[in-house]
């Protein structure tokens, strides 16, 4: 999970368009992450689960489509920008057909691949994506921004109390930390005149799981901690 930066994972075999890239998009507040391999661009994608990658067709060993393919297999849909050679005109209609999302020629100017992730990354995650120099919290379809107090699951908005949205960012902010059902009433009570009974928090956050979550008798966002309390889930 991340606040204001977007993850984005570089699969780039080629040093120096790795670092080029990794500089730029750094100077721009995204968190990079650059693989050397498909091999290690699979393994961190799957254990990371980055927003967006940026992925090199032509990689040593597994190459791009192999890794494109294994990433789709196993469900991950993070926007995919293929990085493809200027006279591999089949390389785009492979990659286009195996799931990626869009993909640039090299050599390629550093305004258009800005222009061209930014894109991706609007498309996939909604208007939220938008919220540039505020506080957005991402966990995989689900998109909180703190500044506009909206929260998004793909592209369903949710609407939630004041009650519900503080229960929500306080558990976010801090995924896997448990907090006690006193620790929940003390930090929300500024936005609801709430009793002392620990049980209001039990109704709150039922509530907030009908709205949020797939199935919310087996939530996968807030957790309960038997005897504990309630925990965001770790990404």
């Amino acid at each position: 999970m991340r606040g204001v930066a977007a993850s984005i994972l570089i699969v780039e075999d080629e040093y120096a368009v790795a670092r080029g890239l990794q500089y730029a998009l750094q100077q721009e507040g995204y968190d990079i992450t650059v693989a050397r391999s498909g091999e290690e661009g699979l393994e961190i994608a799957t254990r990371a689960a980055p927003d967006l990658i940026v992925l090199d067709v032509r990689l040593p060993g597994m190459d791009g489509f192999e890794m494109l393919r294994r990433l789709r297999g196993a469900g991950n849909k993070a926007p995919v920008l293929f990085l493809t050679a200027r006279d591999e005109e089949m390389d785009k209609v492979i990659g286009l057909e195996l799931g990626a999302d869009d993909y640039m020629t090299k050599p390629f100017g550093l305004r258009e691949l800005m222009s061209r992730i930014k894109s991706l990354h609007r498309r996939a995650y909604g208007e939220l994506a938008d919220a540039a120099g505020g506080r957005v919290i991402r966990h995989h379809d689900l998109l909180i921004d703190l500044d506009r107090r909206r929260v998004q699951r793909g592209d369903r908005r949710l609407s939630l109390t004041a009650t519900e949205f503080e229960i929500l960012r306080h558990l976010a902010s801090r995924p896997g930390r448990v907090f006690s059902r006193r620790e929940l009433i003390e930090l929300v009570r500024d936005y609801e005149a709430l009793d002392q009974d620990e049980k209001t928090i039990n109704v709150h956050v039922s509530h907030l799981r009908e709205k949020l979550e797939d199935d919310p008798s087996d939530p996968q966002f807030i957790l309960t901690v038997r005897g504990a309390g309630y925990a965001f889930a770790e990404r």
